[in-house]
């Protein structure tokens, strides 16, 4: 099966500091991968790399064959890579539905698959919620927002930064049917997180990362149970 997302050696400094080092990740068409890692292991600043958003430093990072360790933000997200903050980042100003409308646009083969008809049936609370300012959603609400807001560019890779994090647990399960539904659906997807319960229903790889580099590689139904790797590298 195709790789659609590849990095190749890539390592990241923020300034002086070296915070990646010589990741290799490779997220195959249509399957979920789990980046695991503690606070601090550098599961974000991977996501923000493959995004653009921090340079690599060293390495290459390959988008459906298309070398894209140069390319700019923007340039990657026309070439479908959607990258979902940890932080959610709504415009607090606006309703629900214009949130999702403004990031709406065709995909880059040039499909619509999703749009509003079919977000309210993926997301019904959001249905719900379309007149509602996003800056009064609870933060689980805001969670869904932004990834539903992603999905409205029509990507081919969804980058879902710590979805999880500070969630009532209800939320959490709410969020983890969807995404499942996702992968279902044929989605790609790279969901760093540092709850292995939380992933091990959703993607079926995970790759292990602790101070900047990669440490194990594993399904996600091995990692459940291989208990020195996790006690080692996921334990609080």
């Amino acid at each position: 099966m195709t790789d659609l997302l590849r990095a190749e050696g890539v390592s990241a400094f923020y300034g002086a500091s070296q915070i990646l080092f010589n990741v290799d990740l490779a997220l195959k068409q249509r399957r979920t991968l789990a980046l695991l890692g503690r606070n601090g292991a550098g599961k974000s600043t991977t996501l923000k790399t493959l995004a653009g958003i921090l340079p690599a430093r060293a390495g290459r990072i390959f988008f459906a064959d298309r070398d894209i360790t140069r390319a700019p933000p923007h340039t990657r997200a026309r070439l479908g890579l959607a990258y979902v903050p940890e932080d959610r980042q709504v415009f607090a100003e606006h309703s629900v539905e214009d949130n999702l409308l403004i990031a709406a646009k065709s995909g880059p083969d040039g499909r619509r698959d999703w749009a509003l008809p079919r977000i309210w049936q993926t997301f019904p609370l959001l249905a719900n919620l379309r007149s509602r300012p996003a800056g009064r959603l609870s933060g689980g609400e805001q969670q869904l927002l932004v990834i539903a807001r992603a999905l409205m560019g029509n990507p081919l890779v969804l980058l879902l930064d710590e979805p999880s994090e500070g969630l009532a647990p209800l939320v959490v399960a709410t969020i983890g049917k969807v995404l499942r539904e996702l992968g279902a659906s044929g989605a790609t997807i790279l969901l760093a997180e540092q709850n292995m319960h939380f992933c091990s229903r959703i993607a079926e790889q995970a790759l292990v990362i602790d101070k900047g580099k990669v440490v194990h590689r594993q399904d996600t139904a091995g990692l459940a149970g291989n208990e020195e790797i996790r006690r080692r590298y996921l334990a609080m």
